[in-house]
């Protein structure tokens, strides 16, 4: 059987037009199918505020939802990653997403807080399906000479459905509660599916159209993919991105609560500033796919500490300046292109130009388990900081985030100096190799 990273039929068949129309075509069904299944993920973020106020759960109580659905995710991803370089990703996607969407309306109803733990992490069982899908078939259609402005367009779909979860959902939890804040992440969800099935090409590979290829065998393509796992870089690659999950979801997940509650700002002003952090995120993807391609020639590590060293700034900007709303705004604009150019490449780019051709889902997998192993760690420590930070006074709530602070910048530190280690890796060197 041929893995879905073989290079497309239709297009090796196609005029030049033709196969130009398939790849945009397919570019906008991953981009804007998976940025509108990302609000289910976000989707927590921007109801913590109103649940704690009511009363309904604790901080504690909602790290340990935020981490189940983490947790799930990382660990799904790793079989899923693995799974999709032997499927139909199409429907592979489209069924995660759908599946996403239903636990999202669940969560709408029910405010057991061990129901909504479980529903939580079943999430991110079904949330873990789509990003192996969408690189697998980005990976088939888009050569090493132009995948990483490929890539850094697919990566901006992180920040549309950033931008869309703080804008439009904080706007809508603010004006009728916290329910529409799941149920909406639902809608957005259900048109993700009808995107992924209306405009992803039926059959992306010889696999899926039934055709063999005697050389390779799903049992090599199976010892291949796990020899991926013998590769130090992949481990260390990992590791670097689950430093960075830190930073990005400990501003994603708990933002507007800090904003709110440290800086003073309402429910939509909150969600205002981090869709603007997150359109910035837009652009440092896009940089990071061009700078990356062009300046460096497909060397990545050069990128990735200019855009490191632009997230840490802008952090350092947002938390110890805040007299200043001008710095506010600057450091989130900062960030948000220092994140969307790092998670861009750590996240996946990068682990592409490393993974064998074949395994591209597999390597996907491994990435994405530990990030969002990053990500689960982060909601567990980053609820209990903010906890040991609240107090009471006149029965009104008051926050110290010195602790969370820490953590968080600390994680976009480690993620550059992990990854520092990886400079000599190029994609001229690992292609030789």
């Amino acid at each position: 059987m041929l893995s879905a990273a073989t290079s497309l039929p239709a297009l090796a068949s196609a005029s030049s037009d033709t196969a130009r129309a398939l790849r945009t075509r397919l570019l906008v069904a991953i981009t804007l199918g998976y940025g509108l299944s990302y609000v289910g993920r976000l989707a927590l973020g921007v109801v913590k505020k109103p649940l704690i106020d009511q009363g309904i759960y604790s901080p504690v109580m909602l790290g340990s939802m935020g981490s189940a659905l983490f947790a799930c995710y990382a660990v799904a991803k790793l079989f899923n990653g693995f799974l999709a370089d032997h499927v139909n990703v199409r429907l592979f996607v489209a069924i995660g997403v759908t599946g996403s969407a239903l636990c999202c309306i669940a969560l709408g109803i029910t405010t057991d807080s061990l129901i909504a733990t479980l529903l939580s992490g079943l999430n991110g069982f079904f949330q873990s399906f789509a990003a192996p899908g969408c690189i697998i078939a980005l990976a088939a259609t888009y050569s090493s000479a132009d995948r990483g402005r490929a890539y850094g367009i697919w990566s901006t779909s992180h920040s549309i459905g950033e931008a869309i979860t703080f804008l439009v959902l904080g706007a809508a939890v603010g004006a009728v509660g916290w329910r529409i804040g799941f149920w909406g992440a639902a809608v957005f969800g259900l048109i993700a599916a009808a995107v992924v099935l209306v405009l992803m090409p039926r059959k992306l590979n010889k696999k899926e159209s039934g055709e063999s290829d005697p050389g390779q065998t799903r049992g090599q393509l199976i010892r291949a993919q796990f020899a991926v796992l013998k590769l130090w870089p992949i481990w260390l690659l990992g590791l670097a991105s689950a430093a960075s999950y830190v930073t990005r979801y400990g501003i994603d997940s708990w933002g507007i609560l800090y904003l709110e509650e440290a800086r003073g700002y309402s429910s939509a002003g909150a969600g205002t500033l981090l869709m603007v952090a997150n359109l910035a995120g837009i652009v440092g993807s896009l940089a990071l796919g061009y700078i990356s391609d062009l300046l460096f020639d497909g060397w990545r590590p050069p990128a990735n500490l200019l855009f490191g060293l632009l997230e840490i700034f802008g952090l350092t900007l947002v938390f110890f300046v805040p007299s200043s709303p001008l710095a506010l705004w600057a450091g989130m604009i900062i960030f948000g292109i220092g994140v969307g150019g790092v998670n861009a490449s750590i996240g996946g780019l990068f682990a592409v130009d490393l993974a064998p051709p074949l395994c591209v889902g597999a390597v996907m997998g491994m990435i994405g388990s530990f990030s969002y192993l990053g990500s689960a760690l982060q909601e567990h420590v980053s609820g209990t900081l903010i906890q040991a930070g609240l107090h009471k006074v006149s029965g009104l709530n008051h926050y110290d985030f010195s602790g969370a602070i820490t953590f968080w910048l600390g994680g976009a530190v480690v993620s550059m100096l992990l990854s520092l280690l990886l400079w000599r890796r190029g994609r001229r060197e690992v292609a030789a190799a």
